[in-house]
């Protein structure tokens, strides 16, 4: 191997090394957010994942959320109390079955709280062009779908690893 292709090789290593370091401050500084977010709420990381899933996918009963979120029943009206005195849901009979409870989330529920880091963020994109907005979007989903793949690897008891 020559040196251009051993000094492109240790460039790779660096880069690869600082994106892993720097996704891993990312993680921290979005587990902190999320943090703030529910002191501020006065909810846990749990209820602001249900309530984003409410908020993403419409009403839901608390057995489709219990599912969803892989917790029990049980859990579910923990965290449907929660987000109800919080006063970022509400709780409706369905329609469909009235001895069931639908679950909706109050509109523009995480606005205010959320409208700080909108606006930062909006800011921080209006830097790229449109073509790097597209490769970091992708860049995204993608992660995400390798998080989503390890949480269900994690949840099933199977060993993280490669997908």
């Amino acid at each position: 191997m020559g040196e251009g292709s051993e000094a492109r090789g240790e460039e790779q290593a660096r880069t690869r090394d600082q994106a892993r370091d720097q996704g891993r401050e990312l993680s921290t500084a979005v587990v902190a957010f999320h943090e703030a977010v529910g002191a501020h709420l006065g909810v846990t990381a749990v209820d602001q994942r249900a309530l984003a899933l409410i908020a993403g996918r419409g009403p839901m009963t608390a057995g489709a959320l219990a599912k969803e979120i892989n917790l029990t029943p049980g859990a579910v009206t923990g965290v449907a109390d929660r987000l109800e005195r919080a006063g970022l849901v509400r709780r409706e009979p369905d329609p469909e079955d009235r001895r069931r409870v639908v679950i909706t989330a109050v509109p523009g529920a995480f606005g205010q709280v959320f409208a700080g880091l909108s606006a930062a963020m909006a800011e921080l994109s209006a830097r790229y062009t449109p073509e790097e907005q597209r490769v970091i979007g992708d860049w995204v989903v993608r992660t995400v779908d390798v998080l989503r793949e390890q949480t269900r690897r994690l949840t099933e008891g199977r060993s993280p690893g490669p997908r």
